[in-house]
């Protein structure tokens, strides 16, 4: 048998970006299966068809295709699908089209390089955790998104020492802040200030008494260009120091650093635009991670653990930020105290799920971790791969899954758990054994059940910005709990041969079946998720084309959504 040698980083590139264009595009219009093994897609907006051959059809839209081509024969590459599609999408808007083409042209480059630079260098570097790996194991990016990869203002020598995708490591940079422009909050038995300080090493010479205040390197290079910044640093207020200390590594969300000899990790702000959002932190988001800190020292992390001893929520502990003079605007000058349970001598390492399904067109094989785990199992009992699979997959629902929707249940608690900010833990044989959720950003409260949370925290959460109808809630948790982590990881193992995706969405009927009965009118969120005949899905490609970003403005308003039909629906009939 020949041997079969990996393309070439540029092609995998444009192929993983015309399966993600494609895929958004037969979600998000409603696109239904093709009779046969071509896919024909009619573009009556610039008059033309693209024809695809289907590798394999996917009852949650992880498909996976051959090339495009159009009616001439000619291959159509990612960034000419992207602005036939944009035409469509767009209306003809020459503006979107070009950012869209832009941005998926800016995506491609980034994944060639990546997968270039893992190529040269397949060997993790020693001491790196199996949270680290996997945080920076996902080249590709989300599946369903046009633009993945798409980093806009980060030059090629700042994507090569900053990106986690080639293991960017680097030093804090640091500032000193008069302490009358400086905001901080901690539940530690220390100061968010005393903590960070720590993490210095031998800094330049400050002004006495005087606050250190980290950045991350690219935000200190942006923010000093803000006439907030330049104001506090004309006035004395603010001192830059440069960097200094040891190196961090960057994690997968590109901000948030970790260092495995560290007791937390740092999330910065930076004024880039990953994906859709300028990754930015919210003042609202630093009160509201340090409220759920607070929430679970009084009393949830305790009822969390008893009743799902193998799941728990990553805590924000701490803040500190710059604030701007009187109307100097804002500073960006902020970070989040994260803790870090997955030191290198931790007991339980977690890997985001993410980047564990994530296929790895750097590896001979292109196996995803999950692959290696299903068939390092499959070996090693001599079961088919597929009912591993299965058994995978359930494991991983009650486990990882189950405890999210019983706190959402219980106690009026949502968390916006999808594939990247969720976390699992495997045990010696390969197997899900439990779970872990880490987001500032996404914590709802429920105004018919947080009250169950008043004996802890009087009032807690309904002056955080996510106070909003259980309907809202049950939207956004379906989509991401539901339809992202969920069917995703069943879309992940079925796109991947892994196991059956038909019996896998039976295996979350019945799932979700018990999740109901266990929880009644509490969770409505699970009859709806395995009753409703349509389900509302996040349009990545329609939030991308309109220029939507989905950190800001109202949240019910911050995404494009669409009704697909409900797979689990589907697969009963």
């Amino acid at each position: 048998m020949s041997e079969i040698r990996p393309l070439d980083p540029v092609t995998e590139a444009d192929r993983a970006a015309v399966d993600n264009l494609l895929r958004c595009w037969v979600r998000e219009t409603g696109v239904e299966r093709p009779d046969g093994d071509v896919l024909r897609l009619e573009l009556p907006a610039s008059g033309t068809v693209i024809e695809v051959p289907v590798l394999y059809w996917s009852p949650v839209g992880w498909h996976r295709f051959g090339s495009p081509r159009l009616p001439s024969g000619a291959p159509a590459p990612a960034t000419a699908l992207a602005a036939l599609l944009g035409v469509e999408a767009a209306d003809g808007d020459p503006a979107s089209v070009a950012d869209l083409t832009g941005r998926v042209s800016d995506s491609v480059r980034r994944v060639a390089e990546f997968v270039r630079v893992r190529r040269e260098a397949p060997a993790d570097p020693a001491g790196t955790t199996a949270f680290l790996a996997a945080e920076q194991a996902l080249l590709t990016g989300h599946p369903l998104h046009p633009t993945p990869k798409s980093r806009e203002g980060l030059t090629d020598t700042e994507a090569a020492r900053y990106s986690p995708e080639v293991r960017g490591a680097f030093p804090l940079h640091w500032f000193a802040a008069d302490p009358s422009v400086v905001r901080a909050d901690s539940s530690l038995d220390r100061s968010a200030e005393e903590l960070l300080a720590g993490f210095a090493g031998d800094t330049p010479t400050r002004p006495s008494g005087t606050v250190l205040v980290p950045a991350h390197p690219w935000q200190a290079q942006d923010v000093v260009h803000r006439p907030a910044v330049r104001a506090l640093l004309d006035a004395g207020l603010l001192h830059d120091l440069g960097p200094s200390g040891p190196a961090w590594s960057a994690t997968s969300s590109v901000r948030t650093l970790y260092r495995a000899d560290a007791p937390v990790m740092l999330k910065f702000s930076l004024g880039l635009r990953i994906t859709n959002s300028r990754r930015e932190n919210m003042r609202s988001e630093l009160h509201r991670g340090l409220a759920v800190d607070r929430l679970l020292t009084a009393g949830l992390g305790r009822a969390l653990h008893a009743a799902h001893p193998g799941f728990a929520i990553v805590r924000d502990p701490a803040w500190l930020a710059v604030d701007a003079t009187a109307d100097g605007g804002d500073t960006g000058l902020d970070v989040v105290v994260r803790a870090n349970p997955f030191p290198a001598d931790a007991a339980t390492q977690a890997e985001c799920v993410a980047g564990l399904v994530a296929p790895r067109p750097d590896l001979p094989d292109g196996r995803s971790r999950l692959a290696s785990l299903v068939h390092a199992i499959a070996a090693r009992t001599g079961r088919p791969v597929g009912d591993v699979g299965e058994e995978w997959f359930a494991r991983y629902a009650e486990r990882v899954v189950g405890p999210v929707l019983w706190l959402y249940a219980t106690y009026g608690l949502g968390l916006e758990a999808h594939q990247q900010n969720t976390l699992v833990t495997v045990d010696g044989d390969g197997w899900p054994a439990g779970g872990r959720y880490r987001d500032n950003q996404g914590y709802y409260f429920s105004p018919d059940r947080s009250d169950a949370l008043y004996g802890w925290v009087p009032g807690v959460g309904r002056d955080l910005g996510t106070y909003v109808a259980d309907d809202v809630i049950d939207e956004r948790l379906a989509y991401y709990v539901g339809i992202n982590n969920l069917l995703g990881l069943a879309g992940a193992l079925g796109s991947q041969r892994l196991a059956d995706e038909e019996r896998l969405l039976r295996h979350a009927d019945r799932f979700l079946a018990d999740a109901a009965a266990a929880h009644g009118d509490r969770l409505r969120l699970a009859s709806l998720l395995r009753e409703e005949p349509t389900l509302r899905c996040k349009a990545n490609l329609l939030t991308r084309v309109r220029g939507m970003d989905e950190l800001t403005g109202p949240l019910e308003a911050q995404s494009v959504y669409v009704d697909i039909p409900n797979p689990v629906v589907e697969v009963r009939k």
